[in-house]
């Protein structure tokens, strides 16, 4: 399939398989262009350690620990495309806790949700339909419902860092 994109002046996009075109969508998730707003790396690229260890609302996880949450599940995603099922994540695979609150470590936390998104990206770029569209081992739906998953968990967990980075910057209410 090829594409035109009118929205972008005519520029030519080659073929792509599906394998690609998920892929894709992947890693812009992380890195961008999105349609519908900043990408994760656009969202975080100004959060410092301080800010991103913060919890401004009350209940809610920390820009660190939904940085480290989309991490995980993009690593979780890759386990699940091997031919035998990992085992079921705990709760802390799922929730990764924040060890170190350093600059260094929240650093390396933004380089790993890049490293980890791009990793799976590249594996499911030379995947072929067949094993895209089979159920997954040890699953009840195929590959590609699990990766538009980790694309549409991206975007939701990339809202609730936008919501977060506002509350950040307004001072508390004191009423």
């Amino acid at each position: 399939m090829c594409a035109w994109d009118a929205g972008a002046k005519g520029v030519y996009y080659p073929p792509m398989t599906r394998g690609q075109r998920i892929a894709d969508s992947i890693e812009r998730a992380v890195s961008g262009p999105v349609w519908h707003g900043p990408s994760l790396v656009d969202l975080i690229g100004d959060v410092g350690a301080v800010e991103a260890a913060e919890r401004p609302v009350t209940g809610a996880h920390s820009i660190w620990e939904l940085v480290l949450h989309m991490t995980a599940w993009a690593e979780i995603a890759r386990q699940r495309l091997a031919a035998e099922p990992p085992p079921p994540p705990t709760d802390e695979d799922d929730w990764p806790l924040v060890r170190d609150q350093s600059a260094e470590s929240w650093r390396a936390a933004v380089e790993r949700l890049k490293d980890s998104h791009r990793e799976l990206a590249g594996e499911v770029s030379a995947m072929d339909d067949k094993r895209i569209v089979d159920r997954l081992a040890g699953r009840d739906h195929s590959a590609l419902v699990m990766l538009h998953g980790v694309i549409e968990h991206d975007a939701y967990h990339g809202g609730q860092v936008a919501i977060l980075k506002r509350a950040l910057s307004r001072p508390p209410n004191t009423t």
